[in-house]
């Protein structure tokens, strides 16, 4: 494993970067030791989030392949001997593309080579058609191949985060291939022990994909395939900040898919999803693209311990190309502002706000750039939820004009209405933009750093 060394002029210039803004004209600050900014979103309440600042030299590091990552993150250690990463303050920098798809010599692996049991795809058609099995949940040894194919994927793509640490690019060409970051404490009942103090950014996160979805044939109309593994997940995790990221599909867009059964093969599930009592997180200046379902917070509306968590902000993030969940909340407090929508020929498109059971959603000061295809009313999704503040919201707009009342426009066509308005009211951002400069400032700034 090998050891980040940290040269004099980047410990010089930690002394000055701690919390500030990244981007200084000629110098490239030290983005591992950055902490959130005080009052940055629902993020930085309460502790705040340093990541691993604080970490020992021996906890630095920097990776290039998956194994080096995984041994970052259990205090250098391969394979771990628990599995339970190291909540040690660390720094991880990530140097070029780490494949979560590979054996442990860096050697590439396929679908085919997870596959248990015998399992194919074709006997698995052949054999769960609904023209012959019925609108039945597949059972029996060839379904029994299909999870245990998938849990040999899940032990490789599935990467455990601890505690008090950073992981973030050396530089904008950093990628995570087909990586899953499981961001997760645990929960006793009513006793939770959570995850904290997390930080993500600079990367790229691309094809994160299940080899073998659920076929679940019940859901919907036809049916569904329903894959696992999201790019981050959080559960029982509080104080994260997930920062100038981009988000995408390529060698495994849903435009590359097949249809079987009649509907689309779905292998990717969320993008960032923030489930199961997870709190106090801000999601700032990353790219969604070309995905359906992005960002899932909470995960069902029967659990109930979420009440009271799930206070998430959500500011100068590009959502292009993506279907629904931008995001789509239960029970949360979630401040949603000065973000750009771009829904230009998306075939995918379903909703942007997802208005569920107990959600308080509070959007301020976003735009959106349809191809006309979509109302203002169709930017809501409502999944049992009753209110929505909306305010500043420019659809298809020049500077100052086009404003719309979403819910307005919402409940003039739909029964029964939104309330517009919720019962708080966000403190925690350090400025909001007018609408009219939301566009060009995130078109430039939201990803990685440009440098």
């Amino acid at each position: 494993m090998r050891k980040h060394v940290i040269s004099v002029f980047l410990m010089l210039g930690i002394l000055f970067s701690l919390g500030s803004s990244p981007g200084t004209a000629g110098s490239k600050p030290d983005l591992g030791h950055e902490a959130l900014a005080a009052n940055d979103g629902w993020g930085s309440y309460g502790p705040g989030v340093t990541g691993g600042a604080l970490a020992a030299p021996e906890q630095v590091y920097t990776v290039t392949n998956r194994q080096e990552l995984v041994a970052a993150l259990n205090n250098g250690v391969y394979p771990p001997v628990s599995s339970t990463p190291s909540n040690l303050p660390k720094i991880i920098y990530v140097a070029g593309t780490i494949d979560a798809n590979v054996d442990d010599n860096n050697q590439p692996l396929t679908c085919e080579d997870y596959a248990q049991g015998g399992f194919t795809w074709e006997s698995f058609l052949a054999k769960y058609d609904p023209e012959t099995w019925g609108r039945v949940t597949p059972g029996g040894p060839l379904e029994a191949a299909r999870g245990d194919s998938r849990n040999a994927q899940q032990a490789r793509v599935r990467i455990r985060v601890g505690d008090n640490t950073t992981i973030v690019g050396l530089d904008k060409h950093a990628t995570m291939r087909g990586v899953w970051l499981d961001i997760r404490g645990s929960r006793s009942g009513a006793n939770q022990t959570p995850r904290h103090n997390i930080i993500i950014r600079n990367l790229t996160f691309e094809d994160t994909y299940d080899c073998f979805p659920a076929w679940s044939p019940t859901d919907g109309a036809l049916g569904a395939w329903n894959a696992e593994y999201d790019s981050i997940s959080l559960r029982e995790s509080v104080n994260v900040w997930i920062d100038h990221n981009t988000f995408r599909d390529r060698e495994t867009s849903d435009g590359l898919a097949p249809l079987y059964f009649g509907v689309l093969f779905q292998r990717h599930d969320g993008l960032v999803d923030i489930t199961n009592a997870s709190d106090l997180v801000t999601v700032s200046w990353n790219r969604f693209e070309d995905h359906d379902k992005v960002m899932l917070i909470g995960s069902s509306d029967s659990t109930l311990y979420d009440t009271g968590r799930l206070r998430v902000t959500l500011h100068h993030n590009l959502f292009d190309g993506t279907g629904q969940r931008t995001p789509r909340v239960r029970f949360g407090q979630v401040h949603v502002y000065n973000n750009y929508y771009k829904f230009i020929n998306d075939l995918s498109y379903v909703y942007a706000w997802g208005v569920g059971i107990a959600s308080q959603i509070y959007a301020e000061n976003n735009a959106i750039t349809t191809d006309q295809s979509i109302a203002p009313a169709g930017l809501i999704g409502v999944y049992r939820g009753t209110m929505l503040y909306e305010t500043g919201t420019s659809m298809n707009g020049t500077p100052g004009n086009e404003f719309v009342d979403v819910v307005a426009e919402f409940n003039a066509l739909f029964d029964p209405d939104l309330s517009p308005s919720v019962s708080w009211a966000p403190a925690l951002f350090t400025s909001i933009d007018p609408t009219q400069r939301v566009i060009p400032l995130v078109e430039s700034g939201a990803g990685p750093f440009n440098w």
